[in-house]
């Protein structure tokens, strides 16, 4: 298995910039206002590490 996408939901600030850059592998919980991952291999590897660029609060990360 290679790497794959987590988010820490504690820091999440909820600005949506991952979904909008990989809908597919991420999504938004109204209830919580915080993303989360639904498909971690739904995404290039390009738009998940462009999500990881641009998240805020570097929240998202690449996990072994």
């Amino acid at each position: 298995m290679g790497k794959m996408v987590i988010i820490d939901e504690e820091t999440c600030i909820g600005c949506e910039s991952c979904v909008e850059i990989a809908p597919s592998t991420f999504s938004f919980n109204e209830s919580t206002s915080k993303a989360y991952v639904t498909d971690p291999d739904a995404s290039s590897e390009e738009d998940v590490q462009e999500a990881i660029d641009t998240c805020p609060v570097q929240c998202i990360s690449w996990e072994e």
